[in-house]
């Protein structure tokens, strides 16, 4: 045996209600003895593993308060209850051979999974009864073969995990509980609706001033633009005038410029042609 053994299918092969049809149809009509022959052998039938339907004939039911009520307590069990229940109380029930025990444990291992993918081996020796590791390992591999759990064991830290459980039957007046469930599972999800809705709004409005902020922004920017190219401009014509304007205000006009510098050139070559006379 390794280490660690994946164990089962990923899905359930078939529904184990389908079994149990011929046994409801032998109680519709059996009564005294016969009727017990039947729920004996549902109870120990290996694929009937659900006897929600079988408990609801009227025949069965009948048993309840009568002197063969053990036969409906048994039922009962095997429907809704778990191994170290029928330890607690062996005499409220009829003799289980080895076969119903084992059935039993593994209808017990399935009522484990339900609650936890991961059940530790000692939660399982306490709950079957068991004190032999090994003896356990091969009630989870039986169960596994009867196709009521899959999953997965793992030896060096001693735990199932289950990645597939069957449901068991649900015992009168639960069905309460699971309308509870259901509607507080209803009423966080439209909490949850609520917030995401809040959420959505309140992006949106950012969204929105953001959008209104960058156009006030880019119009800014449009506007400044403007206003430095109209001063750039008003600039540019200032200085063509005082450039280009007709010298009216004492100044000399270029051409003038121009000419005055070759009036002054080299003033020695003038003094050089000067006679002095005594």
């Amino acid at each position: 045996m390794t280490q660690d053994m994946l164990l089962g299918n990923e899905e359930p092969s078939k529904s184990k209600e389908t079994f149990l049809e011929k046994f409801c149809v032998l109680a519709k009509s059996a009564e005294g003895a016969a009727l017990l022959d039947v729920i004996r052998q549902a109870l120990e039938a290996p694929n009937v593993f659900v006897f929600g339907e079988l408990l609801a004939e009227p025949s069965v039911s009948q048993l309840k308060d009568g002197p063969n009520a053990k036969h409906f307590e048994s039922l009962n069990l095997f429907a809704y209850g778990t191994y170290k229940e029928y330890r607690a109380q062996p005499d409220k029930y009829i003799d289980l051979s080895p076969a119903m025990q084992k059935k039993l444990q593994h209808l017990t291992i399935v009522s484990l999974a339900i609650k936890a993918k991961s059940i530790p081996y000692d939660l399982l020796l306490s709950e079957l009864e068991i004190d032999n590791v090994r003896h356990l390992e091969d009630i989870i591999i039986e169960a596994i073969y009867a196709d009521i759990i899959h999953g997965k064991l793992f030896q060096n830290t001693r735990i199932l995990e289950v990645d597939y459980a069957q449901g068991r039957d649900i015992p009168p007046g639960y069905t309460g509980q699971i309308v509870e469930t259901l509607q507080a599972w209803v009423n966080s999800c439209d909490s949850v609706s609520n917030c995401i809705e809040m959420q959505i709004k309140y992006a949106n409005a950012e969204k929105s001033k953001r959008l209104i902020n960058k156009e006030r922004v880019e119009q800014d920017l449009i506007n400044l633009k403007k206003v430095l190219k109209s001063q750039t401009s008003d600039s540019d014509e200032s200085m063509q005038i005082d450039t280009h304007g007709p010298g009216t205000s004492g100044g000399l006009g270029q051409s003038e410029l121009r000419k005055k510098p070759s009036k002054l050139r080299n003033p020695r070559s003038a003094a050089v042609g000067l006679k002095f006379s005594k």
